[in-house]
């Protein structure tokens, strides 16, 4: 490894910090919810408080306890009480007024269900004269799964899990779930009516939009029980979910069962969605940051999608292309990008997406791609991601580990493990999705 290529790997390492920074969580409670004489103010929304004889709290997500943590803080005894559920693992600090449960996620689990039953029980007893400000981050979805009865939570797991596999994404993914549960796509907001909802969003999702966001819990859907069945018969697995889920769905397409709460529903009237962080405001921070440490950056896009290697590769091009600047360059992207599983291995689609970053540009001198999520954990593994630079394959072969053959199983975890080159942060507490960061130094 030249000196410039370890430049880049701290540099990167650098940038990416400050994109995280940009994205905790905490602050962007603190920014969007505060105190003033007499009401509550969420963002441009205030609430005073005569109005109200009990606030609670549900914070959902991987960044739960850390939003949790701040509306405590902010609220201080005005806060009766409420309930935070995040992925296990995340439990990232104690809180005095609230109950923590942790959850299964990507994949449902008993934790989760039973965590849905406390929520559930918890909006139950709302009235009118209640506020509830829910936080919600990434892995809301899997962290509240709900199912809708007869479905149990092992069928709602399968169908999870196939979709997953299947390549699908998040806004299908959540299209699905929604018409399988009784908690999201706008019902937890129906569940908590008459209340008064506040609902602050960190966006996990491409696009911000909010009835995507966790499932929009508090948000009207505007999905529909046969855009559900046609996403199973797009993947071919209308006939590999349970007879039970598609049962529902097919009762529902024909009218038989009520649809989700819709646009323009008098229910959402007392509910305010506030989308309070964001992967482009990670990336325009990260950009500042590139600048700071002498690099011309450019922020690409922040709606990355499609399959991982295939976008990995675009990058990669793009970077060769940028090794013809006479100065430094930092280019930035950031989305969520899908990998359809096909091998065997221990993986995430950030380590897959350096994985065939690494691949094309075999030989290229003095570049870096370093592509992380901000949650701190790139699927089933404790790395957010992984490092390419343009001598990793060469360096992988010395150590006899063939790229290809570990890109065909999905397994960049044990080929990156190898090679030093894994990006372990931890849970970060926050979630705005992936960030891809391009580093070059000069003109080859």
């Amino acid at each position: 490894m030249t000196r410039t290529e370890r430049k880049l790997r701290q540099d990167a390492k650098t940038i990416f910090a400050r994109a995280l920074s940009a994205a905790d969580a905490e602050y962007a409670v603190r920014s969007h919810l505060s105190l003033g004489r007499g009401v509550i103010l969420a963002g441009n929304v205030k609430l005073p408080f005569r109005h109200f004889d009990r606030v609670f709290l549900l914070a959902v997500g991987k960044a739960s306890v850390a939003m949790a943590a701040a509306v405590e803080t902010i609220l201080g005894a005005r806060l009766t009480g409420g309930i935070v559920v995040t992925k296990h693992g995340h439990l990232t600090a104690e809180l005095k007024r609230l109950q923590i449960m942790e959850a299964g996620h990507p994949v449902p689990d008993e934790t989760g269900l039973a965590a849905s039953a406390q929520v559930v029980d918890l909006l139950r007893e709302l009235n009118a004269r209640d506020l509830l400000i829910v936080t919600i981050s990434g892995g809301a979805s899997a962290l509240l799964p709900a199912p809708a009865e007869p479905i149990t939570l092992r069928e709602k797991g399968k169908v999870t899990g196939l979709l997953l596999r299947a390549g699908a994404t998040i806004h299908e993914l959540n299209a699905v779930r929604k018409h399988i549960s009784s908690l999201k796509g706008g019902q937890l907001a129906a569940l908590a009516y008459p209340a008064t909802v506040v609902s602050l969003l960190l966006s996990d999702v491409v696009g911000d939009r909010i009835d995507v966001i966790g499932s929009g819990p508090t948000a009207p859907d505007i999905s529909t029980f046969a855009d559900a069945i046609q996403i199973l018969r797009h993947y071919k697995l209308d006939s590999r979910v349970p007879q039970r889920v598609l049962a529902r769905l097919e009762q529902g397409a024909a009218g038989l069962l009520p649809e989700t709460p819709k646009p323009g529903d008098s229910l959402f009237r007392n509910v305010h969605n506030q989308i309070i962080g964001s992967n482009r405001l990670a990336l325009k921070a990260a950009a500042s940051q590139a600048k700071e440490l002498g690099y011309a950056p450019m922020i690409l896009s922040s709606t990355m999608e499609g399959e991982t290697r295939e976008v990995a590769r675009v990058h990669a091009e793009i970077l060769r292309e940028a090794t013809a600047s006479e100065s430094p360059v930092c280019l930035l992207s950031g989305g969520e990008t899908t990998v359809t599983v096909k091998g065997q291995g221990k993986g995430g689609r950030n380590q897959e997406f350096a994985l065939a970053a690494a691949i094309a540009l075999d030989g290229l001198k003095d570049v870096l791609i370093l592509s992380a999520g901000t949650d701190g954990t790139d699927g089933p593994t404790d790395a957010a991601g992984a490092i390419a630079l343009g001598d990793t394959v060469r360096r992988a072969k010395a150590a006899g580990l063939d790229a290809y053959e570990h890109l065909q199983d999905n397994n960049a975890y044990p080929f990156f493990d190898a090679l030093g080159d894994l990006v372990k942060t931890g849970p970060t507490g926050t979630n705005v999705m992936d960030i891809h960061l391009l580093l070059t130094d000069c003109k080859n």
